[in-house]
């Protein structure tokens, strides 16, 4: 490996050149020439002959997205795994990780936001209904005790993460 490949291993990279990277890098790994390679690709029906893979692998051709496609699926990775950084692909068990700590961020800060509308709504009405406020500020402080609550006898208290 050249340095130049080297160190742009742990770099995060365009999604193409991450391809390009985790392509030579998966076919060496599994110790097929790209003719093999090429085999597999036709056999999964992405049309592909070993001039290309060579092409793709030393940047004298781009890859396109069905192509993408097809190398995830020969090498068994979600393609959002083999567009990332090739340092962190080639670690399975991390990109599952990543990929569970962004979409449980995704989930949290769409829960968030419908939480903020939702209070938001409730303002809004007690604006118009001053005369209740108190009670309703106090049952919603229950719930929400109530709620961590349960939660933390679940999941334990937040700090122990």
């Amino acid at each position: 490996m050249s340095d130049d490949e080297e160190g742009s291993e742990g770099v995060l990279l365009s999604g193409e050149e991450n391809a390009t990277v985790r392509i030579k890098l998966e076919r060496e790994k599994r110790g097929w020439s790209t003719t093999t390679l090429s085999d597999h690709m036709n056999d999964a029906g992405f049309d592909m002959n070993p001039s290309a893979v060579w092409r793709i692998e030393n940047r004298k051709r781009r890859i396109n997205l069905d192509e993408a496609i097809g190398f995830a699926e020969v090498f068994g990775v979600p393609l959002s795994n083999f567009v990332g950084p090739p340092s962190l692909a080639t670690m399975g068990r991390a990109m599952e990780l990543i990929d569970n700590v962004v979409a449980t961020y995704r989930a949290s800060n769409r829960a968030n936001h419908e939480a903020r509308r939702a209070r938001d709504q409730l303002d809004a009405y007690l604006a118009d209904h001053p005369d209740i406020r108190e009670e309703a500020d106090v049952m919603v402080s229950n719930a929400i005790a109530t709620e961590l609550i349960k939660i933390n006898e679940e999941y334990g208290p937040a700090s122990d993460a």
